[in-house]
């Protein structure tokens, strides 16, 4: 009685997964509908390994039943022994051939597509002015956002990151503090970001981002790194190569753009007394600023990478960072308070109406 309340148990546990898990098939962060020419090709082996998987499954379940079925005691009786096959050569070498051929099916596309994605040669490719053909984005990863340069274009953001469609985008992967993984799961695999050296891949868009859910795929940290680990989020908006270059030109309009301090409006002289020394305003402010870009924020659709887009989570960010991602780096070091000290309801609501404001695509 017991061991069957116990399997009911377990069916119904995996029956209420089934329903929770299903939401997990978008297409803006599901691996298993890729949107890109990487993340198909790993889908691809995804499939092969389950399809080997499966066919061992059925095959040595069928050998069981039917083994079952044949000699159950109700049909051969109590004193039947069934013929003993141990010591057969020809067992042993079908039992051992056959996994070898399984093997091999799988690890030859696999290798080859290991190899295959490792190839990053075309980073270094000029065209005959010497300029570097390849799209590639330096990505930086800090606790806990995500910075990434475009070291070609000469422009830098933060929390967004921005690709044209149809064509290779390379990374160059590195981590400020501790190691981190770039993951967008939609378009390919992940790759870890390591302190001391540098990691390299690139990744495939195949489809524009405008009409997915919140206009972006999404972007995850895949390795444990901290407390707010699985707050480490990101964004990726694809567009068209023409939209990619508009974009890359209103960044590089905002060359030298500061706030000033002694400005009439409250937030912008607010910003430049109180977060000008860790943030930029401008998309070509330079990579290794102590906080993140916000020359895009405006275009963001997420507060902190997670929050909804409105004024009032920004406001409650700059009152309590620690409060929505602990052990970010915005606390003074004894993680009480911002680092840019107090500020009054008045000042933090004109901040936030002055950062929200700050766009390149309005």
């Amino acid at each position: 009685m017991m061991k069957g309340l116990k399997k009911w148990r377990l069916f119904s546990l995996l029956a209420v997964m089934m329903v929770f898990l299903s939401g997990c098939g978008e297409d803006y962060i599901s691996a298993l509908k890729p949107s890109g020419q990487v993340g198909k090709e790993q889908f691809n082996l995804l499939m092969l390994a389950t399809g080997i998987m499966t066919l061992v499954v059925v095959v040595v379940s069928v050998i069981y039943l039917l083994a079952f079925l044949k000699f159950r005691r109700s049909k051969v009786g109590e004193n039947v022994i069934p013929k003993q096959v141990e010591g057969s050569h020809t067992l042993e070498i079908i039992w051992t051939v056959i996994p070898i051929i399984l093997l091999l099916i799988l690890a030859v596309p696999v290798v080859t597509a290991t190899y295959k994605f490792a190839d990053v040669a075309a980073m270094d490719e000029v065209d005959e002015n010497g300029d570097k053909t390849a799209l590639t984005v330096n990505v930086t990863a800090k606790l806990y956002w995500w910075e990434f340069e475009y070291p070609n274009q000469g422009i830098v953001t933060a929390q967004e990151l921005v690709v044209p469609t149809g064509q290779k985008v390379y990374f160059n992967l590195k981590a400020a503090d501790v190691k981190h993984s770039f993951w967008i799961p939609a378009i390919g695999g992940k790759m870890d970001t390591n302190v001391d050296n540098l990691n390299k891949f690139y990744l495939e868009f195949d489809k524009e981002s405008k009409d997915l859910k919140d206009g972006v795929f999404y972007g995850k940290c895949a390795e444990l790194c901290g407390p707010s680990h699985a707050l480490m989020d990101f964004k990726v908006k694809a567009l068209s190569p023409d939209a990619f270059d508009a974009w890359v030109a209103s960044m590089k309009a905002t060359d030298k753009k500061i706030a000033d301090k002694t400005s009439a409006d409250l937030g912008e002289a607010t910003f430049a007394n109180s977060c000008m020394g860790c943030h930029a305003v401008s998309g070509t402010g330079g990579s290794g600023s102590a906080g993140p870009n916000l020359a895009t924020f405006g275009d963001r659709n997420r507060v902190a990478g997670f929050l909804d887009h409105d004024e009032e989570n920004l406001k409650a960010w700059i009152k309590n960072p620690e409060q929505f991602k602990p052990g970010n780096l915005m606390m003074n070091p004894e993680g009480t308070a911002p680092v840019y000290g107090d500020l009054t309801d008045e000042e933090i609501q004109a901040l936030a109406t002055y950062i929200m404001g700050l766009s390149v695509e309005k």
